[in-house]
């Protein structure tokens, strides 16, 4: 495969074997159980999640130092969570030595440029023990999340059981079993605009990188990239927390995940080179410095 899925040692299609993970996971529950397995490892002394907020579906960044506090955060909330922004509290008010954090693939790169250029990050920047990233397409502020969700698919925010992104759909499920699918060009006016910037789907930058494009129901695609994430995942493998398919041998696969991520890069590099152009052509002349 091309550039588009990033560097990895390898790929699998993966689930946990934790029922009890499964239960409310979005997907083959990989962020909680590895997480899970890290912290009760000594890998990690707490992870940065995303967990339910004040509002219905409205994410909050929240340091978990225990199973049962990963437990909590399961599942996607398709709106944005500034998890970023707790790395510098998780090492000065919880006093944790060794972090684990979950984040988008703009959360994958403000981390790395944070270790990069620690700038404000004094001490930080080598606490950060694994990095999980997830896929994805584009993001959505909180209200348009409620817009979607009560004014086109019809439903209260508190009622929802749990949403998805997939084949081809943003899918609303109601508590009471409702089910409403709403075509994602109904989405596309919603989105954050920052996201039309973003070259990246699959999240090059973490130590590990999930998502449900290109495995079954159920189960999810699994990118190990560095030699901290291949060997973090080995152990965990080791110690029986995931059940593993070779890619090549499930449905539909590495190759919609790349057909994915060519779509995302095509599409955003156009946005990237219309901005450029803007205000080239005629020069723009201080007024106040006489030429």
């Amino acid at each position: 495969m091309g550039t588009e899925l990033g560097k990895y040692k390898t790929c699998v299609s993966a689930r946990s074997t934790s029922k009890e993970i499964l239960k409310k996971a979005q997907d083959g529950g990989i962020v909680t159980s590895l997480f899970a397995y890290a912290l009760e490892e000594g890998i990690i002394d707490g992870a940065i999640v995303s967990g339910p907020g004040d509002e219905p579906w409205r994410p909050q960044p929240y340091v978990a130092t225990t199973v049962g506090e990963l437990m909590a955060s399961r599942g996607t909330r398709y709106n944005i969570s500034p998890n970023v922004s707790l790395i510098k509290e998780a090492t000065r008010s919880y006093g944790l030595d060794k972090i684990g954090i979950v984040g988008t693939p703009c959360q994958m790169q403000a981390v790395r440029k944070g270790q990069l250029y620690p700038f404000g990050w004094r001490d930080v920047d080598d606490k950060i023990k694994l990095a999980i990233g997830i896929f994805c397409m584009e993001n959505f502020p909180y209200q348009s999340v409620k817009q979607l969700v009560e004014d086109h698919a019809a439903m209260k925010m508190e009622s929802v059981k749990k949403m998805e992104i997939g084949k081809g759909k943003f899918w609303v499920f109601g508590e009471r079993g409702q089910v409403v699918q709403l075509p994602l060009k109904v989405t596309h006016k919603y989105e954050q605009p920052a996201c039309h910037v973003c070259l990246d789907y699959v999240a090059n930058l973490a130590d590990v990188s999930t998502g449900s494009v290109g495995s079954p129901d159920g189960w999810s695609t699994v990118f190990v990239r560095s030699k901290n994430g291949d060997d973090i995942w080995t152990k965990a493998i080791a110690a029986g927390c995931f059940e593993t398919k070779p890619i090549e041998q499930v449905k539909p696969g590495l190759e919609l995940v790349s057909k994915l991520a060519n779509e995302k890069i095509g599409k955003n590099q156009k946005t990237v080179e219309a901005r450029a152009t803007f205000g080239v052509g005629k020069a723009l002349r201080n007024p106040y410095i006489k030429p």
